[in-house]
């Protein structure tokens, strides 16, 4: 068994090669993000949009069709296609922004990851080109149309790939070594009619030169029929060899000022000039002198009916005299020893399907990482000799954060919907790529908690859009979890990576003491929290009226996140005793908020409501009264997530935390007999920590796992089926507030239009409801058995049912009895085409009755937990 891709993770991680310096760092989407955005208003989607994007040189990063990068993104490749009847060059992605779209913003194109290796050495990925003109218009006119009670309407929706007459065009890469890096373009006419293409595998270089002056520019020229020299005071001299005498078009990185906004422009070749020679026909919008910043390799293709043709192109750091003589040799290795590593990856027993799935799952999380760069304090104030910008900006949008610098590359949850991070997705991301590269996972949570990132007030920043905005705090978990899958490949846990993460989660965790919980009673409003519409308010904004929501949720996460740091400080205790009193805080810390989630101050009343058996919000009102929201939702079940499990052997381990605890017992037996036997082991030797009691989870899970609440053919639904046919309404200063269960893309504007947290399967949550069934069940083993699914008579222990859960959310992907796929949603051409049937998209979220996929087509990051599972 080879095992050449793992050496190489061996020699990035310990600092011998720089395997990573390269790799599929560029976005999809750079229009219509913050970081461009320098309008006084904010409207980051009307300031840079696809149509100004061709033309327009951005600030912060590049975009681009399977493009890669260095780790800079000095200079990137990526790939233009033109059918001859396009009005613009097929060079970045095609979407809706968020006003266009019946459902938010949303990419209108089919393509797929297919694979990808930890240190990029090779990669595929799979655009799907129509032969007629691309529906630009239709795309945007149609959505219009529509409402938010209907679906959104998609390219497949509009017929263009009924009759086969579009182009399979897999982008494949391979490394030979860190700077020899080989491409592959193979192009499948799928239609019965010969078809010519134009292929334009592009360079180019990123324009730094604009906004920083000491910066030389680079240049890339031709050198020779099939060569071309790339040249830059940062990166030195590569060179790019071409197979089969292409056509080289030259023009600048440079913003189209006469086309953008009527002035002249610096550069006689600008960022469109391309587009403009091969499109509209301007042979002056190329240079004839064979030099610039952006070149395009021209390939003019007819390509035979049902067959393909492929184009070879090498990067390389030095000079080679047969650069293709090797070439196939290396994309068979290289594609030989991707499924060698992988090989050692797949679950145990799995089928040929789940292992398909498995694969194009980690290739979707490898294939999302970006260069993300953005220096909010220069983004403020605009940059040195342009013009500054509005003075409405120095207090606009993430003001707060302007020690915040980011050089770096994430991994993204979508580069086309998301292309900027989030902190509760990224934890997901990290949790999910541990198995295939714990070293990349540990290097990302560690990002969000350097002091470029992190507040100085301790808060880790939510999202670009708002970093002030408050995600689930799930870092600590992701850490912990990313330590044990370390720990298990490699024989001893990084104790130094948890030790230093821990360090700064003290601050985090801190800021949510000191900044959500704002009487002081260890109950917390928390705010966002990721599930964006699932409560009856904007809980982004105050309550209507005033008041205060104590949030099942938020109080929860703040349990699991002090009982996560509990369990890391006991694993750190174990090699450091000094850590034990760390373990004693964060154990004190769990025992009062589960003390107060049961029992709030002088109302003598909790979160738990006895009689429906289920977690609810409390709202309290500027009065001093109380009401219980009985909205039954995920918020209620997000409880079941404070759970640690940890041996009879470490307990015995650390006397001054069980002395300390048993003390306090005696002192505080109103809070210890709240939450599960942490004093006592179970039969497997183990003690539990956690919210709830064997009482109180059967009955949760009594809601949990009815099919008319709950539990859905795919998973767990984010709000109860109760509320199809009789919403949740609850009346407020005279106004109506009400929910109701919607299965795919909601019905409320709230959020932008596309949070839908009313009814749809969500990965992540479902991912730490099976986690905690597998918690709970390691305490209470399989004499604890529990009606699946309720009313059915038949009763399993927790980790059967786990299994049974995870198996639903399987089904999402693998074929039925029929040989379709419930994520492609019932469209025949997907299910049952050669050409389609075994790509998987993974999606945002998924609907709560079909497990129609929806959403955002590519958030491998965290539907990429179903790899776990």
């Amino acid at each position: 068994m080879s095992k050449a891709e793992q050496d190489r993770i061996n020699q990035q991680y310990a600092n011998q090669k720089a395997w990573l310096k390269w790799g599929p760092y560029v976005t999809e989407r750079q229009w219509g993000t913050v970081r461009e955005d320098y309008s006084p208003d904010g409207n980051a989607w009307d300031f840079t949009t696809h149509d100004t994007a061709r033309s327009k040189a951005f600030r912060w990063g590049e975009e681009g069709i399977a493009g890669i990068s260095d780790d800079q993104q000095l200079l990137c490749v990526g790939l233009a296609l033109w059918n001859g009847k396009d009005a613009i060059l097929k060079e970045r992605l095609f979407g809706l922004n968020n006003g266009e779209g019946n459902h938010g913003e949303d990419v209108k194109e089919l393509y797929y990851y297919l694979d990808n290796t930890p240190m990029h050495t090779y990669m595929q990925m799979l655009y799907k080109y129509p032969q007629s003109a691309f529906p630009y218009s239709r795309l945007v006119e149609e959505n219009a149309k529509r409402s938010r009670q209907e679906p959104e309407f998609e390219l497949m929706d509009t017929g263009i790939f009924d009759e086969d007459k579009y182009f399979d065009v897999f982008i494949s890469y391979a490394k030979n070594d860190v700077d020899d890096l080989l491409i592959n373009y193979t192009i499948f006419n799928r239609s019965n009619e010969d078809s010519g293409l134009h292929i334009l595998p592009q360079l180019w270089y990123r324009n730094n030169w604009s906004w920083n002056g000491a910066t030389a520019k680079p240049a890339i020229s031709s050198i020779g029929k099939d060569k071309l020299l790339l040249h830059s005071e940062k990166q030195g001299k590569l060179y790019c060899y071409t197979d089969g005498g292409p056509e080289f078009l030259f023009t600048d990185n440079e913003t189209n000022n006469e086309r953008l906004y009527q002035s002249a422009n610096a550069s006689d070749f600008v960022k469109d000039g391309i587009n403009d020679y091969l499109i509209n026909g301007n042979k002056k919008a190329v240079n004839p002198a064979k030099t610039g910043t952006k070149v395009a390799v021209h390939y003019t293709k007819l390509i035979p009916a049902k067959q393909s043709i492929s184009i070879k192109l090498r990067l390389s750091s030095i000079q080679l005299k047969a650069p293709f003589e090797d070439y196939d040799q290396i994309f068979e290795d290289r594609k030989k020893e991707a499924n060698e590593f992988y090989a050692d990856k797949y679950a145990a027993n799995s089928s040929d399907e789940e292992k398909m799935l498995q694969r194009q799952a980690w290739a979707g999380i490898l294939w999302n990482k970006q260069y993300y760069n953005y220096d909010v304090n220069t983004w403020l104030k605009g940059d040195a000799g342009l013009p500054k910008p509005a003075n409405e900006r120095t207090c606009g949008r993430n003001y707060h954060w302007s020690h915040f610098m980011a050089n770096d590359i994430i991994l993204m949850p979508d580069k086309w919907e998301y292309p900027w991070f989030a902190a509760w997705d990224l934890a997901f991301h990290c949790i999910a790529l541990a198995p295939v590269d714990p070293d990349f996972a540990k290097q990302q949570l560690r990002l969000l908690l350097n002091n470029s990132y992190i507040h100085p007030n301790g808060q880790l920043p939510a999202y670009e859009w708002d970093f002030t905005d408050a995600n689930p705090p799930v870092h600590a978990l992701a850490s912990y979890k990313v330590y044990l899958v370390d720990k298990k490949i490699k024989g001893t846990g990084d104790l130094k990576f948890l030790e230093e993460v821990f360090q700064r989660l003290l601050l985090n965790f801190t800021w949510w003491v000191n900044q959500k919980d704002s009487e002081g009673n260890n109950i917390f409003e928390g705010g966002f929290l990721g599930l964006d519409n699932i409560g009856v308010f904007n809980r982004s904004e105050p309550v209507p009226g005033g008041g205060f929501l104590e949030q099942a949720d938020g109080t929860s996460w703040m349990a699991m996140y002090a009982l996560n740091m509990l369990q890391i400080s006991i694993e750190l205790a174990l090699y450091n005793p000094l850590y034990e009193d760390m373990a004693i805080k964060f154990a004190e810390h769990f025992l009062f908020i589960a003390g107060s989630i049961d029992n709030m101050g002088d109302h003598h009343v909790g979160l738990w409501d006895d009689h429906d058996g289920f977690y609810y919000d409390l709202l309290r009102n500027p009065d001093g009264n109380w009401d219980r929201l009985r909205l039954r939702s995920l918020v209620g079940l997000i409880p079941m997530f404070a759970v640690i499990v940890f041996s009879d052997k470490d307990w015995k381990d650390l006397p001054k935390l069980r002395s300390h605890l048993e003390a306090f017992m005696l002192q505080r037996p109103d809070l210890v007999q709240l939450v599960s036997h942490w004093a006592d082991t179970s039969g497997n030797d183990k003690h539990l920590f956690s919210l709830l009691r064997g009482h109180r989870m059967k009955m949760l899970l009594r809601r949990m796992l009815d099919t008319t609440e709950f539990l859905s053919d795919y998973g767990i639904r984010s709000v109860s089926k109760i509320y199809e046919t009789h919403p949740y309404s609850y009346w407020l200063n005279g106004s109506d507030y009400s929910v109701k269960y919607i299965p795919a893309e909601s019905d409320t504007g709230m959020f932008g239009g596309n949070s839908n947290w009313r009814g749809p399967i969500w990965m992540p949550l479902n991912y730490l409801l099976v986690d905690a069934l597998k918690h709970f069940h390691e305490y209470y083993t399989d004499d604890f058995r529990v009606e699946y699914p309720t009313g059915s008579s038949e009763y399993f222990s927790l980790n059967e049912i786990a299994d049974l859960l995870s198996k639903r959310m399987k089904n999402l992907f693998l074929k039925n009895d029929k040989g379709e796929r419930a994520v492609f949603g019932g469209y025949p051409k997907l299910n049952h085409d050669e050409h389609f049937k075994d790509y998987i998209l993974y999606y945002e979220y998924f609907n709560g009755e079909n497990g129609k996929g929806l959403g955002a087509s590519h958030q491998t990051g965290w539907t990429a937990l179903i790899t776990l599972l």
